[in-house]
């Protein structure tokens, strides 16, 4: 299994973890799932310019 596919799995595991499900993190709004999503952007850009 190759680095980027491990490191795939794993962000998409973050981002499923970072929803808001639970009564008390309901009030926390998209804070979790954007900061989420913007690392998931840079990699994704960092990706497709060859760095990663």
């Amino acid at each position: 299994m190759s680095l980027s596919m491990i490191l795939l799995i794993v962000l998409i595991l973050i981002l499923i973890g970072s929803i808001p499900a639970w009564p008390y993190s309901r009030g926390w709004g998209y804070g979790p799932s954007g900061v989420v999503g913007a690392i998931v952007l840079v990699l994704v850009v960092l990706w497709l310019m060859g760095r990663l």
